[in-house]
């Protein structure tokens, strides 16, 4: 049976239940969990809300390598942009690369990889100064799914281009997806898991 197995940040656990391994949350995980290309597929969820790079360095083993998924999807980025604005803790996109290279270079051979790029849809004047931090991170994540011969997910743009003047209709504080967004995300990432696997 296929294991794809998602890791992340909020947006990725989306109130999953922790202590249930089937819970796949109610965010675009669950909706990818519907595609009808994926019947019989098996899917698992070990994404924390708040998690950085680093984070994902510290558990990478236990909630990630244990799961023994066939195809793995990545998704982090915004809250290393986030922690710069909101506690002063920044994290450079050299320290970004690093710590995603340090995961990467520990998926097993054959594990078929997908990396989605952070988003932001910026409701305040201050959220715009967070976007150049944000593209640091974003072509971080698709020079390594180069790199590493991983499928990028883009997403910026596609949601940009949906919220236009309406970014709060999308993304309540810039962040965290509605249902609408959610399945923006879940086309995207399903967009990147047929070119994956062609």
């Amino acid at each position: 049976m296929l294991h794809i197995h998602f890791t992340g940040d909020s947006i990725t656990d989306a109130g999953r239940d922790r202590t249930d391994p089937t819970s796949l949350g109610d965010g675009y995980v669950s909706l990818v969990a519907r595609a009808p290309e994926l019947e019989g597929a098996r899917l698992s969820n070990s994404g924390i809300a708040g998690n950085r790079a680093i984070d994902l360095v510290e558990r990478w083993e236990r909630d990630v390598l244990a799961a023994r998924p066939d195809v793995l999807s990545i998704y982090v980025g915004i809250n290393d942009v986030w922690r710069r604005f909101d506690s002063g803790d920044p994290t450079t996109d050299e320290d970004f690369a690093a710590r995603l290279r340090g995961v990467l270079d520990r998926v097993p051979a054959g594990v078929r990889v997908l990396m989605v790029e952070p988003f932001l849809l910026p409701v305040t004047p201050d959220q715009n100064t967070w976007l150049p931090e944000l593209a640091g991170k974003q072509r971080v994540v698709e020079e390594l799914a180069r790199e590493y011969g991983a499928q990028h997910v883009p997403l910026q743009g596609r949601l940009t281009e949906a919220a236009g003047e309406s970014p709060a209709a999308w993304a309540p504080d810039g962040v965290h997806p509605f249902p609408q967004a959610s399945h923006l995300i879940a086309d995207a990432w399903l967009e990147g898991y047929r070119r994956l696997t062609v």
